[in-house]
Parts: C-alpha cells; structure tokens; sequence
C-alpha cells in the first residue's frame, strides 16, 4: 500500500514561481538574490497558512544554490539543493522558537554561529514563530542578529508581529504576506484536482475557499477531507453538507419571502435554518453578506467585489434588480443594529424573528422619495413646483410684485368716477378687524379735509373677501397708489411700538406681582421665624444643625437687614454654608426679597485656651532635679546623658 501524503505537503511550492498569492515578495527576493544585495536578517509575518515558512525554505535554498538560474530560482539539480530537497543540508538549520524559547537556546545558537559553512556560501537559520521568544532570550540574540558574520543569514517567521521587540524589528528587513485571495485558491485547487483526477465542481470549490478565509494549508486539508468523503467527486451539495455550510438558497428564498411580505414562510424557513443545527448569528452574518453583494451587484463597477461564481453572481444581477439602494442600505443597517444587540438577548430566535418581521414591512415603515428608475433618492423641495418663492418683508407692508400691479386696474374700476360737485359717496370697503392677516392689508381711505381731491389709496389684490361696511366720503377723483416704499417703515415702527408697549406692560405687571405686601422686619417676628427654621431640623433629627443655630445669636441691623452673631469659628463657617438656605426662608416669611443675611464672628466669646509651652527633655530633667536631687545624683553616678 502506497504511502499517503497529504496535500498540503505533497504539493508544496519548491520555488518561488509556484508560491500562490504572493507575488509582491517573491518578486523582491529573487531581484535582491540576482543582484547580491541580500540582507542579514529577514522577517515574514502574516496570517497563517499563506507561506511564511515555505518562502523562507525557498530563499535558503536558492542562495546556496550552485547554478542559479536567470530568473532567480534554484536549479534543483546541483548538490546544494539536492542535500536540501532531501533534507539533509548542513547549512541550513531551522528551529522552532515555541519549544526552544530560552536563553541558553539562544546561547547555543549564537555558539553556532560563530562556525562558518562546510559548503555553499551562506549557512541560513530559520526560526519559526520567533514571537514565542522570552524576552531575556530576545535580549540575549540582539548582538548577534545586529552584527552576525558575513556567512550567516536569519529568517523569522511569526504570525503575531507585534509581540515582537522594537529593538528586533529594527534588524530586520520586513516582508508582510497577505492572505490568499479567493480565486487564486480556487486556481491552485483545480489544478490540485486536475493532477489527482478529481472531478470537483467550480461551486464547490468557492465553498472551501470562502470558508478557510484565505489560509491555503487550511483549504487543501479541507479538500483531502471531502474527497474522502464523495469519493472523489466533489458536488456543491455534498460539500455544503460536509462543510456545513448555510446555503445561499436559504437567503434566496427569505428575501422572495421577505419582498412578497409573508412573514409566515420567511419564519418557517428559519425555523428550517435553525433545525439544521445553525445559530441565529450565522444567520444574521450570511444574510448581511448576502444584502451587500445585492448592493455591490447594481453598480459594474463594484461587481468584482462579490467574490462568488459566475452562475451565483447572475442570480445576484437579476434579484438586485428588483431591489433600490435606498431598501437595501436600510436593511443592512437594521440586520447590523440587530447583530449588534443578539448577544444582550434573551429570546434570541424571538430576536432575529423581529429583524425578519420589520424586513417584511420596510418598504412600508421608511417613505423616501425615490425615483423608480434608477432607485436614486431625491432631494426635498422647499417650494413646489410652479410656486416663486416669496421674499421676506416687514410686517404690514404691502408686496410689490407684477400680479398687483396687474390687479389694481380692475380694483379701481370698480370705483365709479364723477364730477367733482355733483359726485355721489362711493361706498368703499372697509376691514372689520383692523389686525393684520395672512394676505396683504386693505389700506383705509381717509377723507380730506378740504374741498379740492385728495389722492386715496385703494385695495390691493386681497387674498379672501373680507366683510365690509359702506363709509361714505366726499367727491374723489381718480385714486393714486401711495409708494410702498413708505409704508413699510410706518408698519414696522408701529409694530415696534406694540412690542414695546407690551413689553412696558409685561414689566408693570411683573412689577405689581412682586409689590405684595411685606411684613415689616422687627426682632419679635425674627425670632418667631427662627424658632420654626429650627423646629423644621429638630424634627429631621439633624440636632448638629439644631445646637449651632441655637447658639447664634440675631441682630436687626437695618429695615431689610439681619445680622447673625457666631461665638466661635466653626459655627461661623457653618453659617456661611447655611446661608442661603436661611436668607431664603427670612424672604419668603417676611415677603420681602430684599433681606439680606450678614454674617459676624464674635471673637470677644471665643474662648483662649492656651497652655504653657512644651518643655524640652533638659527642661523637665531640671525642673525635676529641682523637685528630687536624687535624681540628679543617680545621674552623676552612672554617667547618664541626656537626650537632645
């Protein structure tokens, strides 16, 4: 029986032509090895899987490489790279940084070093997840990886960069992979079947790219796995099966649903996502997936960013093209708000269940002013259409506009003119309510005093008849417009004038209410008063403020003015913290917002207490030799000091 290799071993790249995805870097290597300017220490760091290792084994055998190609890349042929492909190579040394991540590995590395290479050029070390590294043994490689011989190159390869020190990064020359991009995976795959004779679908092969995320380790172990599943033949469905992957016919059918409003059959195929083992969240992540590729799908433009197949991304173009940008951006914004929120949710299915419901019904709970062709949302009008927006104007003054100017004919007209002598009243309307209206206001004739015509101004274009009553006056002649230049100024000076005078009354008003009367301010009621501001504390049981504002002592210090008198500091200090409190209970009992509350600190009752000064230690042994000379000779004769 054969040996089984799995594939992510067997078809591993042997050189730099055949690493898939990440041309960037090795187009940087073999330019630098042509050109001999290769430095002393390299760093790779990247997602897992993406090749790391694999180019750092190709650049160490292609530099010793006996017969370099043109291109760069390694012969294969000659005994450099013969010993490596058999791993057997002397110059090449790779070690793991996670079980050999001490100082005196380190120590022993460095000792290696010093050697220079049986054959071949360089002697390369490869050190594997350097991130794992202690920082005593990245602290003891520092000299080293700074100043290494001439022979000696470092490779270190790490998925987590920045757990590595500053001072290490410094040394090296940084290569930063990428991971795989979806149809390169899907390339290298079906060349990988093709090779095995495996029959495997194109959707299939999406399905397990899309789910290693880029990792190519990860996507042929994925494949050895469904290939020992089907046999060999690799079908979308079957795929999906093993994967267990959510289909994307779950979310075709939740959006017909959805777009059709039956909230019965979207629930009943979650509920069928939900017994297939899938949690609500999955769901939410493919469905939001799902909406922005219908949004990517209706610009061209943006078409590659769908990353799906040919036969899927048709189904995308013809659903995204009963759906406008506006219903999709909303929708991808309710399904994010409710992914936010699942995991603060109890009922979770009762959750996702409502994001379903309001997916039913957008189209109806969001009014926006779209166009139906292109799905573009329009800008709000401020003024509708055939309507002249009107300009701002004094309140009162008439507009001039060429609509009045056209209507004052017919107005005069309806005025009929006679002799001077023998002219009958002319019946002119009048406005009952002489407050301003919505329209523009009737101005009033006005008789003249003396017998010759004197111009009066008629009607202009009113907006709504207004009930009138018939004034009569003398003969008139043809009516004149007055300018309307100076009415305006004359309406606006008069409406200034009732906003003043209506201020002046706002102001008497206020004035009259605080003119209440106040009672006068004697020592009697004060302690009245105070006696019920202490009573108020004594029944918080708060006796610390009772007994302070009972040692205070009330002064009268003017009409509006009391004094409050305290015997020591604190209680001053009280006071000035209860003060306001106290000027606005004496205010309102006295109806008088003029009281004001002064504060004195009697110092005459303060009390001083002030005690002799402290004795240093030779003044008591004094005062005490004094009162006892024993003391003093107990001194002497053990030869005592004192202590300063």
């Amino acid at each position: 029986m054969e040996n089984f290799i799995v594939s992510a071993r067997k078809y591993r790249p042997q050189n730099f032509s055949t690493v898939v995805g990440q041309a960037h870097i090795t187009t940087t290597l073999k330019n630098a090895i042509r050109n001999n300017q290769l430095a002393h220490a390299f760093l790779f760091c990247g997602p897992r899987g993406v090749g790391k290792t694999t180019c750092a084994r190709i650049l160490a055998k292609t530099i010793n490489c006996e017969n370099l190609q043109p291109d760069g890349e390694a012969c294969n042929e000659c005994h450099s790279c013969k010993s490596f492909n058999e791993g057997s190579s002397f110059n090449i040394h790779e070690l793991d940084a996670a079980s050999n991540n001490s100082v005196d590995d380190i120590r022993t590395l460095v000792e290696q070093v010093r050697f220079a290479p049986q054959a071949g050029k360089y002697k390369i070390y490869i050190i594997d997840e350097v991130h794992m590294l202690s920082s005593s043994a990245f602290n003891a490689f520092l000299k080293t990886l700074e100043e290494p011989p001439s022979y000696a190159i470092f490779i270190l390869a790490t998925t987590e960069k920045h757990k590595i020190l500053p001072t290490i990064l410094s040394r090296c020359q940084i290569f930063d992979f990428k991971r795989i991009t979806i149809q390169d995976t899907v390339d290298h795959l079906q060349e990988i079947c093709t090779k095995e004779h495996i029959q495997a679908d194109t959707d299939a092969l999406h399905l397990v790219a899309q789910k290693t995320d880029g990792c190519m380790r990860d996507s042929l172990s994925t494949l050895d796995k469904i290939v020992s599943f089907t046999s060999g033949h690799l079908t979308y469905q079957n795929t999906l099966e093993h994967l267990n992957i959510l289909d994307y016919d779950y979310f075709f059918r939740v959006m017909g649903a959805v777009l059709q409003q039956d909230i019965a059959n979207a629930l009943l195929i979650y509920d069928e996502i939900l017994q297939k083992g899938f949690e609500g969240d999955n769901f939410l992540n493919g469905w939001a997936e799902f909406l922005r590729n219908l949004l990517l799908c209706k610009d061209e433009k943006a078409l590659h960013l769908v990353e799906v197949s040919g036969n899927l991304k048709d189904r995308y173009k013809q659903l995204s093209g009963q759906l406008s940008p506006a219903y999709l951006i909303t929708a991808l914004h309710l399904l994010n708000d409710t992914e936010i929120n699942y995991r603060m949710a109890r009922n979770k299915r009762l959750h996702v269940e409502m994001a379903l419901i309001k997916l039913c019904y957008l189209q109806q709970a969001v009014t926006l002013v779209s166009d139906d062709a292109t799905g573009e949302v329009a800008k709000k009008k401020l003024v509708p259409d055939g309507t002249a927006p009107q300009k701002l104007r004094a309140p009162g003054a008439q507009p001039v506009t060429a609509k009045t100017v056209t209507e004052k004919p017919a107005t005069v007209a309806s005025i009929p003119a006679a002799p001077v002598t023998t002219a009958p009243p002319v019946a002119i309307p009048t406005p009952v309510n002489p407050a301003p209206s919505a329209a523009a206001p009737t101005a009033i004739p006005t008789p003249s005093p003396a017998p010759t015509p004197t111009p009066v101004a008629t009607p202009i274009a009113t907006a709504a008849p207004v009930a009138t009553t018939p004034v009569t006056t003398p003969p008139v002649a043809a009516p004149v417009a007055k300018p309307v230049e100076n009415t305006a100024p004359a309406a606006a000076s008069s409406k200034l004038t009732g906003l003043a005078a209506m201020k002046e009354a706002m102001a008497a008003k206020q004035q009259g209410n605080t003119q209440v009367q106040s009672t006068p301010l004697t020592m009697g009621a004060i302690h009245v008063y105070w006696e019920e501001f202490i009573d108020q504390y004594r029944q918080a049981n708060k006796m610390t403020v009772v007994s302070n504002l009972v040692l205070a002592q009330l002064k009268l210090l003017g009409t509006a003015e009391v004094g409050i008198v305290s015997r020591n500091i604190v209680q001053f200090r009280f006071m000035e913290e209860e003060k306001l409190v106290i000027a606005e209970f004496l205010k309102k009992k006295f109806n008088n917002p003029a009281i004001v509350l002064t504060l004195q600190l009697d110092e005459s009752q303060q009390v001083q207490d002030i005690g002799p000064a402290p004795l240093s230690s030779r003044e008591q042994f004094q005062q005490m030799a004094e009162k006892y000379p024993i003391v003093k000779e107990l001194k002497d004769r053990l030869n005592m000091e004192l202590d300063f």
